[in-house]
């Protein structure tokens, strides 16, 4: 598939209450296993990329050497591939649509941008820059070619910067300035999910994290969500893995954690499979 192909695929793939498994991948061993096995698209993860590179969450990488992470990746597998880009690397509205244009310009189908500032003592932008910045990259996704998604997040409940009320009030904004999909990491309750999907006229991104875990695809469907992502959850529980059979090793001289692995052959198999 084309850049073309691959974004308008992907914007149409957001239907609510039948929503799509949009699986985070940390690498692109990971992007290429996932395609393998049947994902319809591709998210990155700024933690489980930043994680990989031995760094912690949170604007620890360049703008730079996260799109360069992003290209690897759509060069990777043959499916729409839609980046975490943080805050997009900005404060200013101005900013943010110039790392959107950036974006667009290596092959993404679209994009995920918060409301976090990173900055402590004031974690989330106010209402008003929040909406401004989605403003503008919308404004530069519209100038595209292709159907480039933008996905708005309202991060403060996930924070603590701000309650789901709010939450849903930036969401409806977002919408009204053109956003295509809107997202409220970890909104509380499924009951909280229903709530935000009530709430809004586009669709809406769920995290499968914390509570929400133990719901399945139909349980979202219920809920009204468009595409169920899962964020760094993938590396997170890669390294669980690593973690508890590195210790096994190292505290106690037990190495039968290794004995379930998958085989080399299997590996470069997918690996082959899902490729570009």
């Amino acid at each position: 598939m084309d850049h073309d192909d691959k974004a308008k695929l992907f914007r149409e793939m957001h239907r609510p209450g039948e929503p799509f498994v949009l699986p985070n991948a940390s690498s692109v061993g990971e992007a290429r296993m996932l395609a393998a096995i049947g994902a319809d698209a591709i998210a990155t993860t700024s933690s489980g990329y930043a994680f990989t590179q031995g760094l912690a969450d949170g604007i620890n990488l360049t703008r730079d050497q996260m799109l360069d992470h992003c290209e690897d990746m759509v060069r990777a597998v043959d499916l729409p591939v839609s980046a975490d880009l943080e805050n997009g690397y900005a404060d200013d509205p101005d900013g943010v649509a110039e790392t959107v244009e950036l974006a667009g310009e290596i092959g993404l189908a679209g994009c995920a941008l918060e409301d976090t500032t990173f900055e402590p003592g004031k974690p989330s932008y106010d209402f008003d820059i929040a909406v401004a910045r989605i403003a503008a990259a919308v404004e530069v996704a519209e100038a595209m070619d292709v159907d480039f998604t933008i996905c708005a997040r309202a991060d403060g409940v996930m924070i603590g910067a701000y309650d789901l009320e709010e939450a849903i009030r930036r969401c409806q904004a977002f919408i009204e300035v053109g956003a295509h999909c809107v997202y409220v990491p970890v909104p509380g309750t499924m009951e909280d999910l229903a709530l935000l999907c009530s709430s809004v006229e586009a669709p809406v991104n769920a995290l499968a994290s914390g509570p929400l875990v133990k719901f399945s695809r139909d349980d979202f469907a219920k809920a009204g969500a468009a595409r169920i992502s899962i964020g760094g959850g993938l590396g997170s529980a890669m390294q669980r893995t690593a973690l508890d059979i590195g210790r096994q090793m190292i505290a106690d001289g037990d190495f039968t954690g290794l004995a379930r692995t998958v085989s080399e052959e299997e590996i470069n198999a997918l690996l082959k499979m899902g490729s570009a």
